[in-house]
């Protein structure tokens, strides 16, 4: 393959998108959302990053001191340091019969702008006892603003709220639906929730 061939030039155009897209998101750095409960986190428990995209918030728990396991269907992106304490998986999570975490693995959940809505039972059983969930997405209402705005990939109004609360495994921390303004408009909901300790 000769470097002017249209096959050099769609991959080199490809390289250079991934690129300017990282880029992008370390400007970008952590949700603020997630920054905020991060500390709920018990120490060094192992945090998996879902959908984890260029990782930003692998590379914020790792700073934290944490074992990350950062899951996505293309891990081209991530931009993490090479340590012991990175585990990466590249799986489809939406394909039948796909990759889910292990019961009480992890002492963080972390999911920003993503959802699959059948994963919510195994992200929910996969917090060890005093794990936190830390969730934000979007809503319907996004569509104003741009993408996504597939019904697919929006909850519904309250839906996440009532997703959590309709598990007895959880308590809720702090919710919210809101209009974003940063780093772009978008319309919102998050939610930090935690599984009871199994301590006295």
């Amino acid at each position: 393959m000769t470097s002017d061939s249209p096959l050099a030039a769609r991959t080199s155009n490809h390289a250079g998108r991934v690129a300017k897209a990282t880029r992008r998101h370390r400007r970008l750095g952590p949700s603020p959302w997630v920054e905020r409960f991060a500390g709920l986190v018990p120490e060094g428990a192992p945090v998996l990053d879902l959908a984890c995209g260029p990782g930003r918030h692998t590379r914020l728990f790792l700073a934290r001191g944490h074992p990350v396991t950062s899951v996505d269907r293309d891990l081209s992106q991530l931009d993490a340091p090479a340590c012991a304490r990175l585990t990466t998986i590249e799986t489809d999570l939406e394909a039948p019969g796909g990759w889910r975490p292990d019961a009480g693995a992890f002492g963080g959940v972390v999911v920003t702008n993503y959802l699959h809505r059948p994963l919510f039972p195994a992200l929910i059983a996969a917090l060890a006892p005093g794990g936190v969930l830390i969730y934000e997405t979007f809503a319907q209402g996004n569509e104003r603003h741009g993408r996504p705005r597939n019904p697919a990939f929006l909850l519904r109004p309250g839906e996440l709220r009532d997703i959590i609360d309709g598990d007895a495994r959880l308590s809720v921390i702090a919710s919210e639906e809101i209009e974003a303004t940063r780093p772009r408009p978008a319309r919102i909901q998050r939610i930090c929730a935690v599984s009871p300790s199994s301590g006295p």
